[in-house]
């Protein structure tokens, strides 16, 4: 009998098909810039299902919802638009996920897909009482190999803490700000809906969901980018 190797962390990537130029069959994937990451953590397992559609996802967030660990993140890698992720309403695909949170330990969700960040209220709405305490997401467009970078930047940093750091609010924003501190805010990211140039600063959102009772969902970006500022000025000295 084969003996099971049991890690304490884990990443389900959820990811559709991303056709980035017409000879891309299948052939980009975050996969292997997530597995770097896991590799370099230690102790972190990495988990990868493709969705094409609602019904898909669904299976697909069940299939990988079997185990549980210590700390889980869901990354969702798609392209998306308005409040849709691969045509699919980011709302169901939020509350979808928060069914699984407490049972998986669902800690923390990276929606690697333009403008879908943009949606807080939301994001808000759909993480409140559930066992997830961040999420992050751009609010633009956004350059696919940067945007990949900075999101297993975030999972990366954010996979370290444990059940006592989620307590404490601005300890997680501090956390996010140094997972963002390596790349610059100005830089031009992507753009809005009308063509317009969007950094990163401006297309970066955070919604973070302190463990602890009373502690509601809220958006902390400007948190989140105030405590970058440190970071750069530490650097510096």
């Amino acid at each position: 009998m084969k003996r099971q190797h049991k890690s304490n962390r884990a990443v389900l990537v959820l990811e559709c098909p991303w056709e980035l130029d017409n000879d891309d069959s299948n052939r980009s994937s975050v996969l292997p810039f997530v597995e770097g990451i896991a590799k370099y953590a230690g102790d972190t397992e990495v988990y990868h299902a493709n969705f094409y559609d609602k019904s898909s996802f669904k299976k697909a967030l069940a299939y990988l919802c079997k185990c549980r660990f210590e700390s889980t993140v869901v990354y969702i890698a798609a392209h998306g638009y308005k409040k849709k992720i691969a045509g699919i309403d980011i709302f169901d695909l939020l509350l979808e996920i928060g069914k699984y949170s407490k049972s998986s330990n669902i800690t923390g969700i990276m929606l690697g897909s333009c403008f879908v960040g943009k949606e807080t209220t939301s994001i808000q709405v759909c993480i409140e009482g559930t066992n997830i305490k961040w999420c992050a997401g751009y609010a633009s467009s956004c350059e696919w190999l940067t945007g990949t970078m900075i999101d297993c930047s975030i999972m990366a940093a954010l996979l370290e803490l444990d059940d006592e750091d989620f307590g404490d609010r601005d300890n997680v924003i501090g956390e996010l700000a140094s997972a963002l501190s390596p790349f610059s805010k100005t830089f031009v990211i992507g753009d809005d809906y009308k063509g317009a140039s969007v950094t990163l600063e401006d297309s970066i959102q955070f919604v973070v969901q302190a463990t602890g009772q009373g502690n509601r969902a809220r958006t902390v970006t400007e948190d989140v980018l105030d405590a970058y500022e440190f970071f750069q000025e530490y650097e510096s000295a």
